[in-house]
């Protein structure tokens, strides 16, 4: 990736900058339902084949479901990796 002219720099830092209600969104309104979004439909992470060893009884478990069975271990490691809520952590309300 080219590194970013100084005119560059300054016009993203401005964008940063600019409050959420001065944005012009004409051209590509805000969608105010985002029921039916479907996470990663348009990003795909690039996948590594790796081997794992994992034990008979999950991946028995895992594999009864049908085809699909790696998708749904990389769909539970990612479920893992999203942080958890701390209950003890206080809310900031505005």
């Amino acid at each position: 990736m080219k590194k970013l002219s100084r005119k560059q720099a300054k016009e993203l830092a401005a964008l940063v900058d600019l409050p959420d209600n001065k944005i012009d969104l004409s051209d590509a309104p805000e969608l105010p339902n985002w029921t039916n979004a479907e996470v990663g439909k348009f990003y795909r992470p690039i996948k590594r084949p790796v081997t794992v060893r994992i034990d008979a009884d999950i991946l028995a478990w895992l594999q009864r479901s049908g085809p699909g069975y790696q998708t749904r271990i990389n769909a539970l490691l990612r479920q893992a990796m999203q942080p958890t809520p701390n209950p003890t952590r206080k809310k900031h309300h505005p």
